[in-house]
């Protein structure tokens, strides 16, 4: 099974069943700024755990980073 996470892909053997058990397999999950998209749409982090992940799916992780 393939996903796209930020423009690079990645291959699991499982693909994990909700886009929260992938933010924590990619150990976002409890962080906060972060937005995620997926396939070009922007998901609320209160949906992540009823988003499912389809093989295929482009996923964009972005992060709020401090700076000035």
């Amino acid at each position: 099974m393939e996903l796209t996470i930020n423009h690079k892909k990645r291959y699991f053997d499982n693909l994990p069943s909700t886009l929260e058990t992938l933010m924590q397999l990619e150990a976002f999950g409890k962080s906060q700024g972060i937005a995620v998209a997926i396939n070009n749409r922007v998901v609320p982090k209160t949906d992540w755990i009823h988003t499912t992940l389809q093989d295929k799916d482009v996923i964009l992780i972005i992060t709020a980073t401090q700076g000035g």
